[in-house]
């Protein structure tokens, strides 16, 4: 097959509000270990080690006034935006480690 080989993910760390036996199940009929935290059994404070990084990159492209309202209605205009975005974002973490 061309292009990269597909990979799962081992784990998913998801917070309480994706706590129900189908989300898991899902997860482990595709062979990955669900650690979701359960409703009035478990913190959801331990799941912020690895959550952080998806909430950071939410943060950088909120920054971008287009993006969280999405204005524009079609699809390849936003996509567009969002390329721009990622690139800018890119180029920024670039100069701050060169």
């Amino acid at each position: 097959r061309r292009g990269r080989p597909r990979h799962r993910p081992d784990k998913l760390h998801a917070d309480k509000a994706y706590d129900a036996e189908p989300r898991r199940h899902e997860c482990r009929a595709r062979g990955i270990v669900p650690r979701i935290a359960r409703r009035g059994i478990e913190s959801s404070e331990r799941l912020g080690r690895h959550r952080w990084v998806v909430e950071r990159t939410h943060a950088w492209f909120n920054r971008f006034r287009r993006l969280p309202v999405r204005y524009e209605r079609r699809a390849d205009i936003y996509e567009a935006f969002t390329s721009l975005a990622a690139s800018l974002i890119t180029l920024n973490q670039i100069r701050r480690f060169c």
